[in-house]
């Protein structure tokens, strides 16, 4: 069947799967995926022990999954982390399908979760095939302005050109460069990762395995998202997990 969805990560099982009672138990299964991880578990067999442990189903062990990092990891992000304040009059480049996903699930009303790392993450997925959402434009707009906010002197963009409809993106994303004189240049690339993780400049990226790789990285999404926030209940903070 067709993806005739015109919203970002919103799913009707998530209200239940991340109601208040459920966080103790998530937040303790972050904890104890970080530490099996810190002790050379594999991804899949800490996932599987911790998810058996507490229960969880497929969509709340994909949240743990996206949240959890071992302390090495997390010491070594934070030392290539910088901060979105020092990013005033310099390039960086944008993991495209990163972060803007994120943001539009958080703009469509879907669960981001706050991981250990500090990053904001979402559970949607996109599945080899990227469709615009209602969202898709807003978020953009939400980016470019706080792009504006921070300073920051031109922006290129990365998107995986094996996706499907990722052509259909960047003439969309070109349209409003012309429009709004945005400094930001697309391109379509087979592998962004190892794009990112070779390039010298500042990454904008959520992803754990460019940002366990790259030399330098800022946390866009968690900015563009707490500024934005206001009073809305879709961000999960499992930032302090539960040890």
């Amino acid at each position: 069947m067709p993806d005739r969805r015109k919203h970002r990560g919103a799913n009707p099982e998530d209200a239940k799967l991340f109601e208040m009672k459920a966080l103790p138990d998530l937040c303790r299964a972050v904890g104890d995926m970080s530490l099996l991880l810190g002790r050379g578990y594999s991804e899949k067999s800490c996932l599987k022990l911790v998810g058996d442990r507490f229960g969880l189903t497929k969509r709340q062990r994909f949240a743990v999954m996206r949240c959890a990092c071992s302390e090495s990891q997390l010491k070594a992000r934070k030392e290539k982390q910088i901060a979105v304040d020092l990013l005033k009059d310099r390039a960086i480049v944008i993991d495209g399908y990163n972060l803007l996903i994120t943001i539009e699930t958080f703009l469509s009303g879907g669960f981001v979760f706050i991981a250990c790392d500090g990053c904001v993450r979402d559970i949607a997925g996109i599945h080899g095939t990227y469709r615009t959402v209602v969202e898709t434009t807003d978020a953009l707009e939400l980016i470019a302005e706080s792009l504006g906010e921070l300073g920051v002197s031109h922006s290129l963009w990365l998107f995986d050109s094996p996706v499907s409809n990722s052509g259909k993106l960047k003439t969309l994303i070109y349209e409003l460069i012309e429009k709004n004189s945005w400094p930001w240049e697309v391109e379509l690339v087979i592998n962004p990762d190892r794009e990112l993780i070779s390039s010298d400049k500042i990454i904008a990226t959520g992803d754990s395995d460019v940002l366990d790789k790259c030399p330098k990285w800022t946390n866009l999404s968690a900015y563009i998202i707490d500024k934005s926030k206001s009073t809305v209940t879709n961000i999960i903070d499992l930032s302090n997990p539960c040890f």
